[in-house]
């Protein structure tokens, strides 16, 4: 018995050998699920779900007062509050100081205040990131007084500087300084080895680094160091105001707890927050204007 032989194909058969079946096409993705398989996860905008938030506090806080749930000495209406507000514009307050003028002495307080922090303690981080010598001498200093509360350290700066202006915003200053320089810090600590070894490898000196490379690799931490250092500022504000203060926010909330006037408190806090929130929402569009690349790398 002979086993089969092939016969090949000839020029001119008829009907030539089967191909291998080609597997079908997948689909292509569609709806949700192409929308959010490669994206980060976290990313796109939430000022949809914050706007209902908002709504929602507002819904809850008008519902309680109105109903008579908490007592309007320790939680007033919203009306209450928006009375106490335009009363406040028209300098109805303790000392009959008017509400523009409040604000105008704390933004002069707190931005002093950052300013000095931004000029002193960017420098200051990126010299610590850049010298082992400096950042052994001045990186204990900063973690040393980086955790303590102003409240602990503000009778020494009474004692040291008074009451008058200099005391409140070396307070504020204090707060602001180690955050950023700490950020400025770890933005040069964070450049990548590569960049350094490929700018020395093509002749650059150790400034033209730093100038060319480190400081622009480290922008952005600067700028979130910023951020951070503002919100700070604006925590520490009623402290600073505690010193003697005639006008300002924090004095104008401090005045007010002092007679119950918790309405006023309340729009003092308000208005505070709300003012925290611009200068924040500032700072994120120069950090977007300043580092487009952020993010994207």
């Amino acid at each position: 018995m002979t086993s089969p032989q092939t016969v090949p194909a000839r020029v001119g058969d008829a009907t030539p050998p089967a191909a291998a079946p080609v597997p079908p096409a997948k689909a292509p993705m569609t709806g949700r699920a192409s929308r959010t398989r490669y994206v980060v996860p976290g990313s796109g905008d939430s000022w949809r779900i914050s706007a209902v938030t908002v709504i929602v506090l507002l819904a809850a806080w008008w519902l309680v007062t109105r109903m008579g749930w908490i007592a309007p000495l320790f939680l007033p209406t919203p009306g209450a509050t928006l009375d106490a507000f335009v009363a406040a514009l028209q300098g109805q307050t303790q000392g009959d100081v008017p509400l523009y003028e409040h604000v105008l002495v704390s933004m002069a307080r707190v931005l002093g205040a950052f300013a000095l922090a931004v000029i002193t303690g960017a420098p200051l981080g990126i010299a610590m990131g850049t010298s082992r010598t400096l950042r052994g001498i001045v990186d204990p200093l900063i973690e040393f007084y980086r955790p303590l509360p102003p409240l602990a350290y503000l009778p020494l700066i009474v004692i040291w500087l008074g009451i008058d202006e200099s005391a409140k915003v070396t307070l504020i200053y204090l707060a602001c300084l180690a955050p950023m320089a700490m950020a400025a810090k770890a933005g040069v600590r964070s450049v990548p080895l590569e960049q350094i070894n490929a700018a020395y490898s093509m002749g650059a000196t150790r400034w033209q680094v730093i100038r060319l490379v480190v400081l622009p690799a480290a922008l952005p931490e600067v700028l979130t160091g910023m951020r951070i250092a503002i919100g700070f500022g604006w925590t520490t504000l009623v402290a600073a105001e505690m010193v003697a203060a005639a006008s300002g926010l924090g004095q104008m909330v401090l005045n007010a707890s002092n007679f119950l006037r918790t309405d006023v408190v309340i729009m003092g806090i308000v208005l505070i927050g709300l003012m925290a929130c611009a200068f924040d929402m500032l700072m994120r569009w120069l950090e977007r204007a300043m580092t487009p690349w952020k993010g994207r790398m």
